[in-house]
């Protein structure tokens, strides 16, 4: 089915949007762990699960970068109507939405200070499935560790060596989410 624009939107707002925020609150405090988060329909290529967490978490004050391959006018469109959010490159953004190659260097994206870590980057990473494989995550809300099939570990790894400072990523494929805060650490699988 074909999205236009302008449509696919929460049906229910404040239900939907509640429900979207405890699944991305439950995948960020259990990284690795794939969740189930729906609500929205946006043109392709924005998956479900993508299109869900801009709603969620981007408005008209959330500065987003929309990478190569995601930067087009129907999905311009369907941000600037649905959230607002102003559309930046990557210094600048506040979130980012793309394919892991397209995405780029995490290093051009804001690592936050030391005075305000929290004033970092969140990037959500489309990926065509995932998987509970791959990558070995252990730390902070993994009891002993985890597998989740990563784009790569090299760039979650030095991510990792700047906590406090350093990106936060979710990953989406259809109605699936997971997550990897700064705090995890990294292993081949």
């Amino acid at each position: 089915m074909e999205t236009q624009p302008l449509g696919g939107g929460f049906s229910d707002p404040p239900m939907d949007s509640a429900r979207a925020f405890r699944a991305a609150l439950e995948a960020m405090a259990r990284p690795g762990t794939i969740r189930r988060i729906e609500g929205a329909r946006a043109p392709a290529p924005l998956s479900s699960a993508a299109a869900t967490l801009l709603l969620m978490l981007c408005d008209g004050g959330t500065p987003l970068h929309l990478a190569p391959g995601h930067d087009g006018a129907d999905v311009r469109a369907w941000v600037t109507f649905h959230t607002g959010a102003p559309l930046v490159g990557r210094g600048a953004a506040r979130f980012a939405v793309g394919g892991w190659p397209a995405l780029g260097a995490l290093d051009e994206y804001a690592q936050g200070t030391a005075d305000y870590p929290d004033r970092s980057a969140t990037l959500i990473v489309e990926c065509a499935a995932l998987r509970p494989e791959g990558a070995r995550l252990t730390g902070p809300g993994i009891r002993d560790a985890t597998h989740l099939s990563l784009p790569g570990i090299a760039g979650f790894r030095s991510n990792a060596a700047r906590f406090p400072l350093g990106l936060d990523f979710f990953f989406t494929a259809g109605a699936q989410l997971a997550a990897l805060p700064r705090t995890t650490q990294v292993e081949a699988g």
